[in-house]
């Protein structure tokens, strides 16, 4: 009976409270979504065509007001007491969120202005300047939460998954850049390796996430993390060999190469954000295998 009791004290709390939309936090949540929709809109208007780098500034200006959306509605309707209790740490799953978000929308900024803002692209610079406020926005509550509320971070928000998010968020600035490796067959084992991790890392995130969740599993979490990483290393160090050798090879830098156009510049991308990931990939390691040998900081 006590843990019924619990649970329906729980459930009596989750009710509609609008006074969260008046607090800072709910006003940088409205601030968000409204400048990511807008941008949004402007982004769509101005096109790109089949452009990597506009379809990912699309697909992050729509996925972060989402996730926004979300969290503020499960916040209003108080169900993140509900959320607490039976799967996750809320505080954390929120803050990681404005992390990754804030990596999305920084990074777009940055690429979006790479390629469309010139000195006679007025409406360019309309669309990046939104583009950096929305990046601002997403900024201002990881440090509201991070420095100003000093939430704790349990797993995302933490070392552990936020690197887990680095690691993913990099995969995806690798496969928006990935160009001119299809008449090659040794790279496009490259890509191949650049994919085998990608999918396991959403399903690492989520199951740390969704305590619940890990506490069924039949096997030791960290362990199987581990193991993870040591392939991980292993097809990223094969790729930091093989790429840039048979990229480069006979290619050399043209002597214009513009930084709007020039593919050898993005193919230099994926060289230069497959070490970024192999470092990244690493140092998780290094922690994961800290963790497991029982170095943990207090």
């Amino acid at each position: 009976m006590g843990i019924i009791g619990d649970i329906k004290d729980t459930v009596s709390k989750a009710v509609f409270s609008p006074s969260t939309l008046l607090s800072g936090r709910g006003g940088l949540h409205m601030a968000q979504i409204i400048l990511s929709l807008v941008t949004f809109l402007l982004g769509a208007f101005r096109g790109g065509s089949s452009h990597t780098y506009w379809i990912y500034a699309m697909f992050t200006w729509a996925f972060c007001p989402i996730m926004t959306l979300i969290i503020t509605i499960i916040e209003l309707f108080k169900l993140d007491i509900i959320l607490n209790m039976f799967c996750m740490d809320w505080h954390d799953f929120t803050t990681g969120m404005a992390m990754s978000s804030t990596l999305m929308t920084v990074s777009v900024a940055i690429t979006y202005a790479n390629f469309y803002a010139c000195l006679k692209c007025l409406y360019g610079w309309i669309v990046t300047i939104f583009a950096i406020l929305c990046g601002l926005v997403y900024t201002l509550e990881v440090v509201k939460d991070k420095i100003c509320d000093r939430r704790k971070s349990s797993y995302l928000a933490a070392l552990p998954g936020f690197w887990k998010v680095l690691e993913a968020f990099v995969s995806c600035m690798i496969f928006i850049s990935l160009t001119g490796y299809r008449e090659r067959p040794i790279l496009i084992v490259c890509v191949i390796c650049y994919i085998i991790p990608f999918p396991i890392l959403p399903l690492i995130i989520a199951t740390n996430i969704l305590k619940k969740l890990r506490m069924c599993l039949p096997f030791n979490l960290d362990k199987f993390v581990f193991i993870f990483l040591v392939i991980s290393v292993v097809l990223y160090i094969f790729n930091a060999i093989m790429w840039p050798i048979f990229m480069f090879r006979k290619n050399p830098r043209p002597s214009e190469c513009p930084p709007k156009f020039c593919i050898w510049a993005i193919q230099f991308m994926v060289a230069f954000f497959t070490y970024v990931n192999l470092i990244i990939f690493t140092i998780d390691l290094v922690f994961t295998l800290l963790g497991i040998c029982g170095f943990k900081r207090k």
